[in-house]
């Protein structure tokens, strides 16, 4: 299933945060996908539809995906391939988990930009109910944009949530007269990424961990020093352990193993899972199917030790 790589541009967030209006927007703009072919994909069915007769005399395919079912590589393909598209742009439903649309998607089809659209009045109830989802979104999102801002809501509120998840992403605030307001807010990290081994205390687990997957490359290189539940998989050779921690996204039941592969060149018997003090030098490996980016642990030191007072990591 071989074809010409297709920019992908996802629009996320949850139902009427104003994806529709802000996709139409973008289809509007005279420079975007000008002579090309654009292949327009909703996952779900909100108050507002897209005017299709707006778009003018642009080359746009339209197609509803109503069921994950349909999130098929095959049937994904088919769709770009019958419209010859030059470009993507999917509005995901709120409601699916990422996964379900990147483990099937066409290799073929190359994510360009993620945007995520919330309401800033609503935002933080999405939160509280549907905490693993949220994070989901905004964890790969390389723009945030609040709509519905003004006197609704604490800018260094939801400032802090988004940094506390993703670390690299532009941060927008919309005013209700279309203004768009640029977060300038400075955020430095809570450990120094220049000392000779970083260390990372155990309140700022979730932080780095949320920092290094989404920034790894400037980590290549760098001694950390953190502590980590430390067990063998059946997937990972005798001597490479997952090191990691447990982050909790909204609340202790909706937990995940948040971990590192990480190299012992010597004989370290895990039964079970271990709590350690482990120091690691840090390589970055590319994926190329993925276009991302892996930290690798090298680890060069470790000693059992006790849990931290708070044994789950929290991004919030």
């Amino acid at each position: 299933m071989n074809s010409k790589a297709i920019p992908v541009y996802l629009f996320l967030g949850f139902l009427e945060a104003g994806k529709t209006q802000f996709i139409q927007k973008t289809i509007l703009n005279k420079r975007f996908g000008l002579g090309e072919n654009i292949l327009l994909i909703t996952c779900e069915e909100g108050i507002e539809e897209f005017d299709l007769s707006q778009f003018g005399d642009k080359s746009i395919t339209f197609h509803t995906i109503e069921d994950k079912s349909e999130l098929d590589e095959q049937l994904l393909f088919k769709l770009s391939e019958e419209c010859v598209a030059d470009k993507i742009l999917i509005e995901y439903n709120g409601m699916w988990h990422l996964t379900d649309l990147l483990l099937n998607k066409p290799e073929s089809w190359k994510i360009f930009q993620t945007v995520f659209i919330a309401d800033a009045s609503t935002f933080q109830i999405y939160l509280q109910n549907f905490g693993s989802l949220v994070i989901d979104k905004v964890n790969v999102s390389d723009v945030v944009i609040f709509n519905r801002y003004a006197n609704r809501a604490d800018v260094n509120e939801l400032h802090k949530i988004i940094r506390s998840i993703n670390r690299r992403a532009e941060i927008y605030y919309e005013a209700d007269n279309g203004m768009m307001i640029v977060d300038d807010i400075e955020d430095p990290l809570p450990f120094d990424l220049e000392a000779p081994t970083i260390v990372i205390k155990d309140n700022d687990y979730a932080i780095w961990y949320s920092d290094i997957m989404n920034d790894a490359k400037r980590y290549n290189g760098k001694t950390v020093k953190f502590k980590a539940i430390i067990s063998s998989r059946p997937e990972l050779p005798n001597n490479v352990f997952a090191a990691g921690r447990f982050i909790m996204t909204c609340c202790e039941a909706d937990m995940e193993f948040c971990w590192f592969v990480s190299l012992y060149n010597q004989y370290y018997s895990v039964q079970g899972e271990k709590w350690v003090t482990v120091t690691a030098d840090i390589t970055v490996q590319h994926h190329e199917a993925e276009n991302i980016d892996i930290p690798l642990l090298r680890i060069v030191d470790l000693y059992e030790c006790e849990p931290p007072e708070k044994a789950i990591a929290s991004f919030i």
